[in-house]
């Protein structure tokens, strides 16, 4: 199995050809080409594995339409920009977080915030319904339990009404998460792509690029961070995002308890997983946390929430700094 793989590792790939870049290119000799920093399995695992093997999946999403117009993407980036290979990610990073996320994230505020100015009225409902129910189950003799469906039933009812009289339906909050996971996952593997030699740019492979397109500590965006400073990071700020989201959420419910300290884990959990891929794509992953924290922060700003129209709730605060840092100051540093 392992030879059969090697040999067709080994075998000339076909001319490439970039949407709208040209005529086809021909992979140049490897003669003089740089060797790959990266550990075999993570080079030969896009394109060793067949349609009809275990990695098939992966090598129809690394060819797949949405990877091929985040690669579009980045390298326009790259062209128009002229900056190196660092700045390109940094640059689509920005432009994409800004432009997409951004306003998806502020519109998941805005049905949130209504949501929970309806949350007095439901409460009153429920009130009233409940009182209505048990005078009608001692009217007709319920048993309790079809007088707990009459009431579930008749509040899912009143409380899809009331969404519906306000446009704020709970579920058109995850648009964001829909729209950004995706995107998320199709730069990533446009960038492994690049990473692994699978792209190439007008004669020069974009792999050989991204070996002198890095900085600082990391000038070779093609290997790994040895130094395991960008994958720290990442989770550290993620971890940094997960507390700020629980901080200010007074009475959790089980169920946000326990998906809080999923996401916890999946946080530490990434450090290791950003270790084994290139730095290209850790470098994206941080850029993308970090515009995920300022994003976090900007949406507590009450200027910007004016500004985008976010009703004003009983929770939001005119000091939200403030408060934030009196939070973490207290859970964190003056806690006995």
């Amino acid at each position: 199995m392992l030879c059969r793989l090697s040999v067709r590792w080994l075998q000339p790939r076909p001319a490439l050809q970039l949407r709208g870049l040209g005529p086809p290119v021909v992979p140049a000799p490897t003669g003089g080409a740089k060797p790959s920093a990266l550990p075999l399995w993570a080079v030969a695992s896009v394109s060793a594995v067949g349609p009809s093997g275990a990695g098939g999946w992966y090598e129809a999403l690394a060819t797949s339409a949405p990877v091929q117009g985040a690669e579009d993407v980045l390298l326009f980036a790259h062209t128009a920009s002229g900056l190196p290979w660092w700045g390109s990610i940094l640059l689509t990073t920005v432009a994409l977080r800004g432009a997409v996320t951004l306003p998806l994230a502020a519109y998941q505020h805005y049905i949130l915030a209504k949501v929970e100015n309806l949350q007095p009225e439901i409460k009153n409902i429920a009130r009233h319904l409940n009182q209505d129910v048990a005078v009608r189950a001692n009217q007709l003799g319920w048993s309790k339990r079809a007088a707990r469906l009459t009431y579930l039933k008749t509040m899912r009812r009143l409380v899809s009404e009331l969404y519906v009289r306000d446009n704020c339906h709970p579920f058109k909050a995850t648009v964001l998460v829909w729209i950004q996971l995706p995107m998320w996952i199709f730069v990533s593997v446009a960038l492994r792509n690049f990473s692994t030699g699978a792209t190439h740019s007008e004669g020069f492979s974009i792999q050989e690029q991204l070996a002198t397109g890095g900085v600082l500590w990391f000038p070779d965006l093609t290997a790994l961070d040895s130094t395991w400073i960008l994958p720290v990071s990442i989770g550290v700020i993620n971890l940094l995002i997960v507390e700020i989201f629980a901080l200010q959420k007074i009475g959790m419910s089980r169920f946000q308890t326990y998906i809080t300290y999923f996401v916890r884990a999946l946080s530490v959990l990434m450090i290791p997983v950003a270790a084994t891929v290139p730095s290209s794509i850790v470098l994206y992953w941080l850029c993308s946390s970090l515009m995920g924290l300022s994003q976090n922060l900007l949406l507590r700003s009450p200027r910007f929430r004016q500004l985008c129209r976010i009703p004003l709730t009983k929770s939001d605060s005119d000091t939200p700094y403030k408060d934030l840092f009196a939070a973490f100051y207290t859970k964190f540093i003056s806690r006995k």
